[in-house]
């Protein structure tokens, strides 16, 4: 039988082969994503435009008591939890909807019970959600890790206003279970352990965080603290609400900056210290408010009072209304260790 002549290409494979032998796991892996990645380019040009996932893989998941989350960090920074992972996190079925063209998440994000709850920003998340390429070179999709913590909030925030359905009330007790163990920043320090990305996290990480919330000039004043926070302040503590006055004790403004400002971001409070204009005597001459940035932090001080109240309200003492808040909005200065086994005997799972 005559010798097959082995032709350059033959020849090329076989190098190939050899010099992947030799390699690492790490470098195989990205051998192998760069090469889909410009397999996928050739054949569909858009898809070289997409962002790809430089950290993470489906067996490097984001654990939650049971639950288990893939995850990623895509080259521009951006933490993503894979969309399987997240529907199947709040009880959600895979796949699509009666409606063409909308996922089963986006059907219950829109549906007219719920959607009161949600603001534009979370549904415009829910409708768009990220495609990208993963280390593997499969192309995939998923949502900000933050979606997950916002979808949570609006979830139980209609169940307190008894606005779901019965048969929606596994998905909100999925959310009381999750909120126990994550917060809106929180998760993103979940997948940078999961991913191994912390360990090449920039080193002005905190500094960028600090420069969104906090303004270089003081801002004009505004009523930002409602009635309602003080209300409930005033009740969790055991004290008779003054309607006639707006003097409080002294000490609200230890547990303002305990409850508001070291839960708002990470090290928030200690600049806001810092950089609030002072009198003689060390007391700041303004709210700390005005301080934050109008476009960020002053929005995300919004968005976290209303949570605040809303545990609050759920609460009967103030040692029940702090555990409460730890679990949902755990201080940057603290760490929080997920346990979710107490919870689910408490439930009977």
């Amino acid at each position: 039988m005559p010798t097959k002549r082995r032709t350059p290409t033959d020849q090329q494979s076989t190098a190939g082969k050899a010099r992947l032998t030799t390699m690492s796991p790490e470098a195989r892996k990205a051998v192998a994503s760069a090469g889909a990645a410009a397999r996928w380019a050739k054949a569909d040009p858009d898809r070289a435009n997409l962002p790809t996932a430089e950290f993470g893989s489906d067996d490097r998941p984001v654990v939650i008591g049971s639950l288990q989350l893939p995850c990623y960090v895509l080259s521009d920074e951006r933490r993503v939890l894979s969309a399987g992972g997240f529907q199947s996190a709040l009880n959600i079925a895979q796949g699509g909807s009666m409606k063409a063209g909308m996922s089963r998440l986006e059907l219950f994000a829109s549906g007219k019970l719920i959607s009161p709850f949600i603001d534009n920003d979370l549904a415009d998340r829910v409708r768009n959600p990220i495609h990208f390429i993963t280390p593997s070179g499969k192309l995939a999709y998923g949502y900000e890790a933050e979606t997950l913590v916002m979808l949570c909030e609006s979830v139980l925030a209609a169940r307190a206003a008894k606005a779901l359905q019965p048969q929606q009330a596994q998905i909100a007790h999925q959310c009381e279970l999750i909120m126990r163990g994550l917060a809106r920043v929180g998760i993103v320090g979940m997948v940078d352990e999961a991913t191994g990305y912390q360990t090449v996290r920039s080193r002005d990480a905190l500094g960028k965080i600090l420069e969104q919330f906090i303004a270089k000039e003081l801002q004009p004043w505004a009523h930002t603290f409602p009635d309602e926070y003080y209300d409930n302040i005033f009740r969790l503590r055991g004290l008779n609400y003054p309607g006639d006055t707006v003097k409080r004790p002294q000490y609200f403004g230890h547990l303002t900056n305990d409850i508001i400002y070291r839960r708002l971001a990470p090290g928030v409070l200690e600049e806001l210290k810092r950089s609030t204009p002072k009198t003689a005597t060390g007391k700041a001459k303004t709210q700390l408010h005005r301080r934050l940035t109008p476009d960020l932090g002053h929005p995300k001080l919004r968005e976290h009072l209303a949570s605040v109240v809303t545990v609050m309200k759920l609460s009967d003492k103030y040692d029940d209304f702090k555990r409460k808040l730890d679990r949902v909005h755990p201080r940057y200065d603290r760490m929080l260790e997920i346990d979710l086994s107490d919870a689910d005997a408490e439930n009977g799972l």
